[in-house]
């Protein structure tokens, strides 16, 4: 740990009488009337929620409500940290993916960590940026009523990109209090929001309109535009239930991507500076879904209009001593998807049967790589066109075997079809592909209070279809080699759940999870980088609190031990792969009106390459708030980064070159800082 963080540790420790909660969105926690004291209300944490007996691992749980709602959240991606385990970066501006961080992965932007809103997957397959690429910008937090997650490959229920973990949002059905909210804050933030549910017929509409901006700390400008709408119907027909909901997001910004260490250190630019002024990009998506539930049958489908372009420039003058190495990444798509899933969720003499299926097909006019001088394309590197096709069906079947004893056996099969049109005829090519994906539990309850888990299973992830048709580089103009359209993983743990009442509850797991390769498409460079097969031996603890009525803790550790298998070089580090984690969340309320909360991220050392001779240091964030409600209106005051800490947000080793440096370029450690101290005020105001 930097001495920086060292030093921090004590005072840490005297802020966490800083606690926070207060009601989620739709329940007012201090109400009260003129001439009146506030009223206390019941505080909610999905954390409290019991799950012996109900969940299938001790990796799995729900977070939700006060939980969401409560902690400072600096970017919408940290919804995910709400996950054990679980830690969000980011190495380029806020309008970019958030870098991911679960069991010993850096999943990138989302390669093994699946998410999903109400049954709509987000990860995009074969992206312009990478595979898996799991943007969560245009959720509207304040609309999340619930996270439920699952770490490890062992439920049938959720499929590609989910051998790490995988992750549900549900919106709330309808909000209780409509709000009116505007945030200020340093470095020309900005954000307003409204949102409220209203009668209509037999159900409820509710809207909302998000609107922010950001200039951000960087000597660049990020100059961050970013407009939501949500807007859903939630009510019935006779004995139907029906949702239909409308999602729009628009996003532009400028990117302050990592930077070479060297040039901080020669002064040549500062740890807030830039080599490239002229790197950021767009995303739009807008979607609109309907969900039907009939008894036990519930289906639901999609249609997703997508627009992305990014500009990046990561080794500056390297391969262009001219021009520079700046290029362009394009992704435009639309999707369609069907999902059904059913069963007897109650069992029926000691048996529940669980299944469910869905189709998804990814018309993608374009995905490209484009090699560009100040944001102006000079030549096609690749662009094409890909049509993705994928259908998958799963059963689980729950047995009780006794009353503390019960099993969960699942099959999941999953068919992929797909065609790539290249830029070059050579990289063109049509292909199908299956796998088969068994699942099992084993769960004993053997107190009231202690549940444990043996669970087994085969996950998988899968890579970009233009690596299955590649022949030649796009760059060089070699031979390569195509890769695998499906990998599969094969995990298993043994873990233990206890739960005193609503006031305590942890889990302990040890896990293995072993990958057959973790070959991935490279957006960056148009081609497929090899990587070989990789395992993984870990341990996670998490424990929740309700220390007093007002007082309530989280915390997380996890351990993680990665590398590749002996016949992939056995004893290689995986660069990346962070070995501890920690996490600490402190939430208080009382009666007169006031609530706080603290949040501390521990992200712990990582090899950079894969003899581990470099090791990126680790980092320690804090983050705190602090909110005056009285009748309507609340006040809050965010401070992010709060001892101001300079550690790395995340970093790399590679070579790059800068201006004067030799042909071949400087190996060097590239990093992204966290954002410095910053402060922001909302003010909301609520009614009914």
């Amino acid at each position: 740990m930097k001495k920086t963080g060292r030093r921090l540790l004590a005072p840490l420790f005297t802020v966490t009488g800083c606690l926070a909660t207060v009601s989620a969105p739709g329940v007012d926690a201090q109400t009260g009337s003129e001439g009146t004291g506030p009223i206390e209300e019941l505080v909610v944490y999905g954390r409290a929620e019991r799950l012996i007996g109900v969940a299938g691992s001790a990796s799995e749980g729900v977070v939700g409500f006060d939980d969401i709602r409560l902690p400072p959240m600096l970017r919408v991606g940290e919804l995910v940290e709400s996950i054990p385990g679980m830690v969000a970066t980011q190495h380029s501006g806020t309008g970019k993916a958030n870098q991911y961080f679960i069991r010993g992965f850096n999943l990138d932007h989302g390669t093994d960590f699946a998410a999903s809103v109400e049954g709509v997957p987000i990860n995009m397959r074969s992206h312009g940026h990478g595979q898996g690429y799991l943007d969560l910008n245009f959720l509207i937090p304040e609309l999340v009523e619930t996270t439920r997650y699952r770490r490890g490959p062992y439920s049938a229920q959720v499929g590609d990109f989910s051998s790490a973990a995988s992750v549900e949002f549900d919106f709330y059905d309808a909000l209780d209090e409509s709000l009116l909210s505007a945030t200020i804050g340093e470095y020309d933030y900005y954000r307003g929001l409204a949102a409220g549910s209203v009668s209509a017929g037999d159900g409820k509409l509710t809207g909302a309109l998000d609107v922010t901006g950001y200039e951000g700390p960087w000597e660049l400008s990020e100059d961050l535009e970013q407009l939501k709408f949500f807007g859903a119907y939630n009510g019935t027909l006779g004995d139907t239930n029906v949702r239909i909901t409308v999602q729009g997001y628009d996003s532009e910004w400028n990117a302050t991507d990592q930077i070479p260490q060297r040039a901080v250190s020669e002064d040549l630019i500062s740890p807030l500076g830039f080599i490239d002024g002229d790197l950021g990009g767009e995303t739009a998506r807008y979607a609109l879904t309907g969900q039907v539930d009939i008894g036990a049958w519930s289906i639901n489908a999609y249609a997703i209009d997508y627009d992305f372009t990014l500009f990046s420039n990561f080794t500056y003058f390297l391969d262009d001593p001219l021009d520079g190495d700046q290029f362009e990444q394009r992704d435009r798509r639309r999707i369609y998807g069907l999902g059904i899933r059913g069963g007897t969720e109650t069992p029926a003499d000691g048996l529940a049967l669980r299944w469910g299926g869905g189709l998804r097909f990814d018309d993608i006019d374009e995905v490209g790589l484009y090699g560009t001088v100040n944001r102006v394309r000079s030549d096609t590197i690749r662009e094409d066109q890909v049509e993705q096709l994928s259908l998958d069906a799963w059963t689980e079947a729950e047995w009780a075997i006794t009353d503390r004893l019960r099993t969960i056996l699942g099959l999941r099969a999953d068919w992929y079809d797909w065609e790539v049109n290249a830029y070059r005829d050579a990289n063109s090519g049509s292909d199908s592909d299956a796998i088969l994906s068994p699942k099992a539990t084993l769960a004993w309850r053997f107190s009231d209070h202690a549940e444990a888990y043996l669970n087994a299973g085969r996950g998988f992830h899968s890579n970009d279809v233009r690596g299955t048709t590649i022949s030649i580089d796009p760059v060089s103009g070699d031979p390569v080699d195509a890769v695998p359209a499906l990998v599969r993983s094969d995990g298993a743990e043994i873990g233990l759940r206890f739960e005193q009442g609503r006031n305590l509850n942890a889990t302990l797991t040890l896990f293995w999870l072993e990958l057959d390769s973790e070959l991935v498409y490279v957006g960056d460079a148009g081609t497929t980088e090899p990587n070989g097969a990789t395992e993984r031996v870990g341990f996670e603890g998490a424990v929740f609190w309700q220390a007093a009525p007002w007082l309530a803790l989280n915390a997380a550790y996890t351990n993680t031990d990665a590398e590749f298998k002996e016949d992939a070089g056995g004893g290689r580090e995986i660069p990346g792969a962070v070995e501890s984690t920690f996490t600490l969340g402190l939430n208080g309320a009382w009666e007169n009106g006031f609530s706080a909360s603290a949040r501390v991220r521990w992200l712990g050392e990582a090899p950079l390459t894969e003899d581990g001779t470099v090791q990126s240091d680790d980092s320690l964030l804090v983050n705190a708030g602090v909110a005056y409600r009285r009748g309507s209106v609340e006040f809050r005051l965010d401070v992010f980064n709060l001892f101001d800490s300079d550690d790395y947000d995340i970093s790399y080793y590679y070579a790059s070159r800068l201006d004067g440096e030799p042909p071949e370029g400087v190996e060097d450690i590239h990093f992204h800082p966290l954002e410095p101290r910053s402060v922001r005020g909302t003010v909301t105001w609520y009614w009914n």
